[in-house]
């Protein structure tokens, strides 16, 4: 997959693009990144891609023709994204989408934001969500990575169906050795060797824990008849059957 960056500070992700997962993906060639400095385009003397908005106001507002001639130079832009705070706010299922295409454009604002007539260069407007950034560099990142651990190859590709909003859910807890930390101890169930019990357990905690963390995303859920009766255990006193029977089975498997 390559994305092409269009931006006016290409240095900003050499470091993001020269770390971890996404250096490797880049070493796989599994993920290409094009980055476009935008200035190189303006047909300003003076090499300015800005200007004060017509009819006054404060800031400088980037110019149509530097970003428009910038993304007739990409032969195959794909999808162009414009990140900008009326966009629509960017989320898992929108990076899965993303990760469906070859080609992504991402085209980053700076100073007070584009020339309205850029709106319409664009296939789409995304937002991180409700505050501003001095520039989009930091959104584009964040939605390169995103994306590019969706790649087929990039990750182990049992990890994102693990993973937090991964079927509307938060992710279930996770636990390390050693067995107890200042008498904090790690569920017995997680040594019972029943991975169909742990399973359950799983699903249980991950429903506990989006309804209290994220109440809005567990409004929106469509509950299956499981999920149903795992919340109503919540509520009783006692662990239920299933879960006791796993755990006096798995005894040999815990660790002291």
């Amino acid at each position: 997959m390559t994305f092409h960056i269009v931006t006016l500070f290409p240095e900003m992700f050499e470091s993001v693009l020269s770390s971890s997962i996404l250096k490797r993906a880049r070493g796989q060639q599994l993920l290409d990144v094009d980055l476009i400095n935008f200035r190189n385009f303006t047909k300003d003397k003076y090499r300015r891609v800005d200007t004060p908005p017509i009819g006054g106001g404060a800031g400088l507002v980037l110019k149509v023709q530097p970003i428009r001639d910038a993304l007739t130079s990409i032969p195959n832009p794909g999808k162009k994204i414009l990140l900008t705070p009326r966009g629509t706010p960017f989320n898992q299922e929108i990076a899965k989408s993303f990760a469906k295409e070859q080609h992504l454009t991402l085209i980053c604002g700076h100073y007070e934001g584009f020339d309205e007539r850029t709106h319409h260069d664009v296939d789409m407007m995304v937002s991180l969500g409700d505050f501003i950034l001095t520039g989009g560099e930091l959104a584009a990142m964040t939605i390169l990575d995103a994306v590019a651990r969706l790649i087929p190859g990039v990750i182990d590709e049992a990890s994102p169906e693990e993973e937090s909003f991964e079927h509307g859910l938060l992710e279930y807890p996770q636990y390390t050795e050693p067995y107890e930390i200042d008498g904090q101890k790690v569920p017995d169930i997680l040594y019972s060797g029943h991975h169909e019990a742990i399973r359950k357990w799983r699903l249980k905690q991950a429903l506990q824990i989006t309804k209290t963390h994220r109440p809005d995303l567990f409004a929106s859920l469509t509950l299956s008849k499981e999920s149903q009766s795992l919340l109503k255990e919540l509520d009783e006193p006692s662990q239920p059957d299933w879960e006791q029977h796993a755990i006096q089975k798995g005894k040999k498997f815990r660790k002291p």
